[in-house]
């Protein structure tokens, strides 16, 4: 099974919350793990900057990833957002349950 973690980091804990609750109630991730705040130091229009920021690690598909990166970007205060992927390996059991709560339901079939 492809399992995938997404993640993306945000300086307002609070819209990343939302994010991540859109993210679940649209059965796009079947888990957000919030790590932070944690200390960002970057390169940004041509000075460095520091932030405090929270990351954001998202569960899901191969099959939906692609639709976490889009509500991502779309719902994301950054004008240029760190939206990152990378595959897992996981053992059977863990992949199934991933698999199973991120599946495209269908029409008229809710989101529970």
């Amino acid at each position: 099974m492809n399992i995938v973690h997404v993640q993306f980091s945000v300086d307002d804990r609070a819209r990343g919350d939302e994010i991540a609750a859109e993210l679940l109630n649209e059965r796009l991730v079947a888990c957000v793990q919030t790590v932070g705040p944690v200390t960002s130091r970057y390169w940004w229009q041509g000075s460095v900057n520091e932030a405090q920021e929270w990351l954001f690690v998202c569960k899901t598909t191969r099959e939906r990833s692609a639709e976490v990166f889009d509500l991502v970007r779309r719902s994301h205060p950054y004008e240029l957002p760190e939206i990152v992927e990378y595959d897992v390996t996981s053992d059977e059991p863990y992949a199934a349950w991933v698999a199973t709560e991120t599946r495209r339901k269908p029409p008229g079939a809710g989101a529970g």
